[in-house]
């Protein structure tokens, strides 16, 4: 089961678990999420992020249904 899909435009992604959780002053979401990684979307459409499973789909991929 893929807990989270992000449909992106580019190949390349970058993902620390977080980024969708933002705060107020002195709010450090890095810390509730991963370190950040890199990732490059490949012919078959998508990537998953090896700590949090989260699936990045390339809008107009092959994957992108």
């Amino acid at each position: 089961m893929i807990p989270e899909t992000i449909k992106v435009d580019t190949r390349r992604v970058s993902c620390d678990g977080a980024s969708s959780i933002r705060g107020g002053k002195d709010y450090r979401p890095a810390a509730l999420g991963h370190p950040r990684v890199y990732m490059q979307i490949d012919d078959s459409g998508f990537v998953d992020c090896g700590y949090c499973d989260r699936r990045f789909v390339l809008r107009g991929g092959p994957a992108d249904d």
